[in-house]
């Protein structure tokens, strides 16, 4: 009887073993930086993003972020959400393009936004809320890089992008989709509202999860695939052992 408990017993920490592992790369695999949502229209208006900023250190905190905003690509009307604890500071920039628009041409944009002051903690995150009053509809999507500084100083930058056909980088950058403006009708479909955007940002942004969210629940049903497969595995010796005769 004590070897069928044996071999249960390490079938059993085979397969919680194997599972763990699995989904502690999940995990991993999730805390990347992101921006939310995923997507918008091109040449939206009166918006919200929001970076969602988690913290990957077991014994330091997050003290500091900064998000830059592409300036060849500018996001015009940037406000910065009030933070609690938090300082933001907003940095502009002279556009080496002037963006023409219906209000007049726009010279000067916001290139980066630093919040200090705060602190994320370990098994944290922090969102930043950033309103916009217009994407571009010059480009397919926006590549947000964001710095990430710890208490003991050390420094994550998330600035990496991916390129089509390769895997996702170890640090990627934030990266906003911009989708077409038509509709089905072939008319221009009006931006998503302020109101619904920021509905998405802090209850609702986990329903819009990235793509790295996608690939944690992926890995963590393959760990526990690989848990059963391991439980089988442990039945079956036990029963071939319960009906081999013994010499």
């Amino acid at each position: 009887m004590s070897a069928y408990r044996t071999t249960l017993r390490r079938a059993g920490t085979v397969a919680a073993l194997a599972t763990a592992g699995v989904l502690a790369a999940a995990g991993v695999a999730s805390a990347h930086v992101t921006v939310h949502p995923e997507s918008y229209a091109k040449g939206a208006t009166d918006g919200v993003l929001t970076f969602r900023v988690p913290n990957e250190e077991d014994k330091a905190s997050t003290t500091k972020v900064q998000v830059y905003l592409p300036t060849d690509h500018p996001v015009l009307g940037v406000l910065v959400t009030p933070q609690n604890g938090w300082t933001a500071k907003v940095t502009t920039s002279k556009l080496k393009t002037p963006v023409k628009t219906d209000d007049g041409t726009i010279t000067d944009a916001v290139s980066e936004i630093t919040w200090t002051g705060g602190k994320i903690g370990a098994g944290q995150y922090e969102d930043f809320n950033v309103a916009f009053g217009q994407l571009p509809d010059d480009t397919d999507q926006l590549a947000f890089k964001t710095l990430q500084t710890y208490s003991d100083g050390d420094v994550v930058r998330w600035i990496e992008q991916t390129t089509a056909g390769d895997d996702e980088p170890e640090n990627p950058a934030p990266v906003l989709k911009l989708t077409a403006k038509e509709s089905e009708g072939g008319d221009e479909t009006p931006a998503a509202s302020a109101s619904t955007a920021a509905t998405s940002t802090k209850a609702g942004t986990t329903a819009s999860s990235s793509s790295s969210d996608s690939t944690a629940r992926g890995l963590g049903v393959a760990g526990l695939i690989v848990g059963v497969l391991g439980l089988a595995a442990g039945a079956f010796a036990i029963v071939r052992s319960r009906t081999t005769p013994r010499s």
